[in-house]
Formats: C-alpha cells, structure tokens, sequence
C-alpha cells in the first residue's frame, strides 16, 4: 500500500524525523490561506502517488499570494503525468502547501528490505533530488549502503557512517544520525517495505531535513497497523485492484491483452512469463489464492473483463486446495452471467480435474480446453491475435 507525501510527513513527525511545516488543501483559496499562514516563500506541491511530480509540473514555488493562487489553480485539477503515472497521467485532487528553507545541499536517504540478505538496508547518496534508479545504474559507488542487524537495530557507528561518507561535518553529522535512526524506527514501527526521502535536504542552518517523503508498507502486515490501513487513497489506485481487494484477491493491472486467472502467485507469473514467451502480452496478474470458491472466481472474471484491452482469457488452475470442479463451477457461472464475448481458454489440472473438465464440456459454452500451460498460452495469444 502507498501513501501521500503529507501523510508520510505526518508519520515521520511521530518518530521524531525534522520536517517542514505544511498544510494540506483541496481547493485553491484553501492553498491560498495556507500559504498566508505560512508566509513566503512556500512551495506548492501536487499530492499523487508517484514521485517525478517536480519534471510534471506538480511542483511550484510561490514567493506572493498572486503566485500561490496561480500555482494552486494550475495544479489542482491536472492531470500529472511522470515516469511513474505512465502516459495516461493521474489527477491531482489536493495540494500540500509547506514552508521554504534556504537548501545548502540536496541528499538522499532510503531504508528497504534487501531480500538476498534478509536484512534491512539503510542507503544513502550524495545524488539527491535524481532518480535513485538512475543513480544505481549510471554511478552505483554513489549509494552508501548500512545492512541492519534485526536484534540490535541501525547502530549509531553506521549512521555516523553514513553521514561521514555523505561528506557532512561538524553539527549536521550529529543531525544526521539522529534523522538517520528515527527514520529506521518509522521504517520499523509502521511495517514498511519502503521509505525513501528524496530530497534530504541540508540546510543552510547545518539542519538535517526531509523534504519529500514516499512510504509503501506491507499489505499483510495492515491488520495491526490500523493508522496506516486508514491512509489508504481509493482513488489513487485501479479501481479493479480496489475491487480485487474486497475479495481477497490479489490482482495487478498490466498493459497487454491477455487477461490471466491463476492460483498461485508463483503460478501466475509462470503463467506470465510464459505468454511472453510465445509472443503474447499478459493483461493482467490475477492470483484467486488457494482457498477460491465460486463466488472468487465470479468476482476474477469480472475484474478481467472490466479492462476493455483484453481480448482473449486464459484460465490456467493446478487444483490442490482450490478443487478443479470448484474452479470450473465458477468459471461456468462467471460465463454465463457475464455474457462471456472474448475467447476463453482453460488449463486445468489436479484435484478433480476429471469432473472439472467434463463441467466445462457440458456447460454448452464456448470454451477452448488446453492441454498444459504452453498449449493454453499458445491458444491465447493466438485467440488475442485473431480477435
């Protein structure tokens, strides 16, 4: 799950991490009266769930209450398009109106869970305000990297280190480890799997602070994080993943026009790769989880055909918790109360695949059986093709 700029500021301040003050507003004179309070100069900046908005425009310095009205005017209501929207852009609903600060350096500063080490790494960089992409590619000696022992947390000799190799001196070193450590404990003490400050800003002061603020947490981990599962945005996400959500389903929209149903999130990118393979493009990752039942795989299909790009379905089950014939039942009801128009193929095998198949067969409905998962992606993309 993603959250907004302002309500990761929101969290970083209950940790103790230093950021500007900043006033949120949905509409233009509200914008206005914010940056009143706030005085001049203050920036207005575009609250969406992607960063780059500086590069789209989402991101406006006022230094007069004329400058702030037009800002807020033009960035509310636009449609932000970054690197991170894709070209179909994402509507600005609301505004951040925060202070200035005279900026001496720009920084940056990430803690993520690196998955080959099974531990949290703190990194940092010198290339602050860049794509940290960018950077990892282009200068990879750039990025500082601390790996966090889990049974004693960031100790203060790898937040020095940081710091030292950030090239900080004198009182921001002390700063810095104090943000570098309040920040591991936001990390920690909200589940995230993601907070980034891009840009981590020094001040002409020798203040160390966050001037942005991205956090993306661990959806398993939402029901003991009732603060953080209360930031969720709507309508900052598919309305199919907010639908896929309600059932428990795990789905992700993609470009291609092959919708997948799938059990088994290894499964389905397997299913995935494998219609890339045979020159196909897979609409979607849609895994039913191993306990699906009629009312699931209703709500998958549903979900699939909402996408007017998807021209062919492919429906690959290995049945082992989730029964053949449970799953066919589904996709036979699904079929029918949809109306199903675009081709569908079904791979089933496993647990009563037998009955499974023969639903299917006597169903009277226009569906193409496969064999394994390369015939059925075959027949797909050769469906998706013709359609």
């Amino acid at each position: 799950m993603k959250i907004h700029e302002y309500q990761g500021k929101d969290i970083l301040r209950k940790y103790g991490v230093p950021t500007l003050k900043g006033t949120l507003a949905h509409t233009a004179d509200e914008a206005v009266a914010a940056a009143e309070d706030l005085g001049y100069p203050c920036v207005i900046k575009a609250q969406i769930h992607a960063g780059g908005r500086g590069k789209g425009g989402g991101v406006k310095l006022a230094k007069n209450k004329a400058e702030a009205k037009e800002h807020a005017d033009a960035i509310l209501g636009m449609t932000l398009k970054t690197h991170q929207t894709g070209p179909e852009g994402q509507l600005v609903k609301k505004v951040l109106v925060e202070s200035g600060c005279a900026i001496a350096r720009e920084l940056y500063v990430g803690v993520v869970l690196d998955r080959e080490t099974s531990r949290v790494c703190v990194m940092a960089s010198t290339e602050g305000g860049v794509e940290i992409e960018k950077v990892a590619e282009e200068t990879p000696d750039k990025i500082l990297k601390e790996w966090v022992d889990p049974t004693t947390g960031l100790m203060p000799f790898q937040a020095r280190n940081l710091a030292f190799g950030l090239g900080l001196k004198g009182s921001e070193i002390k700063h810095a480890v104090k943000f570098f450590t309040a920040l591991y404990a936001a990390y920690i003490g909200t589940d995230a799997s993601l907070a980034e400050i891009n840009p981590l800003v020094v001040t002409e002061g020798g203040e160390v602070i966050a001037l942005d603020a991205k956090f993306n947490f661990d959806d398993n981990s939402l029901y003991r994080q009732k603060d953080v599962a209360e930031m969720r945005d709507p309508d900052e996400e598919d309305p199919r993943e907010t639908k896929a959500k309600a059932f428990d389903l795990s789905y992700v929209a993609l470009d291609g026009n092959i919708g997948c149903m799938v059990n088994g999130a290894g499964l389905a990118m397997a299913t995935m790769d494998i219609i890339k393979h045979v020159g196909g493009e897979p609409a979607n990752f849609l895994d039913v989880g191993g306990g699906a039942d009629e009312a699931k795989v209703t709500a998958a299909f549903k979900i699939i055909l909402e996408d007017p790009a998807v021209k062919a379905v492919f429906v690959n089950i290995f049945g082992g918790i989730a029964k053949c014939d449970v799953i066919a039942d589904g996709v036979v009801a699904a079929a029918r109360e949809l109306g199903l128009e675009v081709p569908l193929i079904v791979r089933l095998e496993g647990t009563n695949v037998d009955q499974g198949k023969q639903i299917l067969k006597d169903s009277g409905l226009k569906i193409t059986p496969a064999d394994d998962m390369l015939d059925g992606a075959k027949k797909a993309v050769a469906a998706a093709g013709a359609a």
